[in-house]
């Protein structure tokens, strides 16, 4: 974090000393940069990159970096209006709209403004990320003989190998694809297994990224509500029989926002549910690795319980890695594995062997198993240290459930309390929040935040983010804490 703000600072000051130097007029030498501002060559290199990236300057290799001629005039914008018209035209016709609403995802990636603390970021901070172990096996990795040439359509035999093992029961390498990200896998399972129209049954809340998805593909979400103990099986066979599905999506484990894990006599009930009514079921298994130290033994994912290939499985290392660390795989048996495998094809060809050799060299170092005790520690630290900030500072904000898995927890609001209000009123405070309301796919129940507590410097900032977001509350009308209550809650 210091190199990026030295990096910054040092843009900065050359930017505004650019008008010094003529068009084509050389810019001091990285060794002088690097003696007069005090800092490693590496900033100097980072910062001309960015100057270069804005054509500020225009750097030679063995010359040095030249301020650039201006850009000339841009020309005149065109009409694109006609495009409302011919994207329109054809939506009176469509069962579901095809346009793609991305602000429930948005919210989770995009970065806050400097000076808010991140209670809405959807990845490890920085500090939590095994960047050295990350960026020797991507040194290794390269070095690899026919690292750079291209892998096996369906992933390295190797990763694929790797995946399977973690899986577990009798998920074979042959049965597991390599893909780019949980998101992208989502996507491919999704459009294998439903046709445009179609209901899909998802959870209720759930992540708004995979009911972007689902919305996107021209699919009808239909909510299945969920209690701490995972998706209610009764429902879920009256949701099957109301709406004819074929798929079901859930997070069986730590599930995205409740952190709720599916219970032991829920988990067969709701593959033979499944099975009963001719459906898939889309298993996305996020967050295994970021369970904290406090868990005990996980169950394990569904798919290693079923035989008859009614699960679906997605499972991803970006989350316990880095959000540019875009491994991640699909499980399958019987013929859904074909229309999965052409499907990624057609849509992205593989993922570039130099990750995947990458992902190989990480998770067989040493570096791999400390790296997970060390978040698995600190995530419960950040959990219990964000519980206990708002047990104290905010006791009117109900938690249901403390997730020993994950880095988030989903309190409820109190009645009558405007999501969007306070999530504007929190920005100006300083803390940047998400409302439960995407988590919906239809009117919800009552009004949550999303709070993470994996995106943040520490529990410092932890402790500060939720006084900030008291001043939030009590600026849009802060209820008695009479009213509510912390409730069941459990590890």
């Amino acid at each position: 974090m210091q190199e990026r703000s030295s990096v910054d600072e040092l843009a900065d000051q050359l930017r505004r000393e650019l008008d010094r130097y003529s068009y084509d007029g050389k810019l001091p030498s990285s060794r002088a940069l690097v003696e007069r501002f005090r800092v490693s060559p590496v900033t100097v290199s980072r910062a001309l990159a960015q100057l270069a990236a804005e054509g500020l300057v225009v750097t030679r290799p063995g010359a040095g970096a030249f301020r650039a001629r201006p850009r000339a005039e841009a020309a005149p914008a065109g009409d694109t209006s006609w495009q409302e018209v011919s994207l329109s035209a054809d939506g009176a016709a469509d069962l579901v709209p095809r346009s793609v609403d991305a602000s429930g995802v948005l919210v989770s990636l995009a970065a806050p403004p400097p000076g808010v603390i991140e209670f809405n970021g959807g990845y490890l901070h920085p500090s939590l990320q095994p960047e050295r172990a990350m960026a020797a096996a991507l040194s290794r990795a390269g070095r690899r003989p026919g690292a750079w040439g291209r892998p096996p359509m369906e992933g390295l035999p190797e990763l694929r190998e790797w995946f399977a093992r973690s899986i577990g029961g009798a998920v074979t390498a042959a049965e597991v694809l390599v893909t780019s990200g949980g998101q992208s896998a989502l996507t491919t399972a999704l459009r294998a297994l439903a046709p445009p129209g179609a209901p899909v049954l998802v959870e209720s809340p759930t992540y708004p990224g995979m009911l972007a998805i689902a919305r996107a593909a021209g699919l009808r979400p239909v909510p299945v509500p969920v209690d701490p103990d995972g998706v209610r099986p009764a429902l879920l066979a009256d949701a099957f029989r109301a709406t004819g599905a074929r798929v079901f999506v859930c997070q069986p484990l730590f599930q995205n926002p409740t952190g709720a894990v599916l219970a032991p006599d829920r988990r067969a009930e709701v593959l033979r549910i499944a099975r009963g009514a001719g459906a898939f079921v889309i298993e996305d298994d996020f967050v295994r690795r970021l369970v904290h130290e406090d868990a005990g033994p996980l169950p394990r994912p569904l798919a290693a319980d079923d035989p008859d290939g009614v699960v679906v499985h997605v499972c991803s290392l970006t989350k316990a890695t880095s959000p540019s660390f875009r491994v991640s795989a699909l499980a399958a048996r019987g013929p859904v594995l074909e229309r999965l495998r052409a499907i990624q094809i057609v849509d992205t060809f593989f993922v570039p062997r130099p990750l995947q050799e990458a992902a190989l060299e990480l998770v067989g170092s040493p570096a791999w198993p400390r790296h997970l005790r060390a978040i698995s520690t600190q995530l419960r630290l950040r959990r219990d240290a964000m519980t206990a900030a708002l047990l104290s500072e905010l006791p009117e904000l109900a938690l249901a459930h403390i997730p020993s898995g994950g880095y988030h927890l989903w309190p409820r609001l109190p009645d009558g309390t405007d999501e969007t209000a306070l999530t504007a009123a929190a920005l100006r405070a300083g803390v940047a929040i998400t409302p439960g309301r995407p988590y919906f796919s239809a009117e919800p129940p009552a009004a949550h935040l999303r709070l993470s507590f994996a995106a943040v410097a520490g529990t410092g900032e932890i402790t500060e983010g939720v006084r900030r977001l008291r001043r939030a509350l009590e600026e849009v009308g802060r209820p008695s804490a009479g009213g509510a209550v912390y409730s069941g809650l459990s590890g």
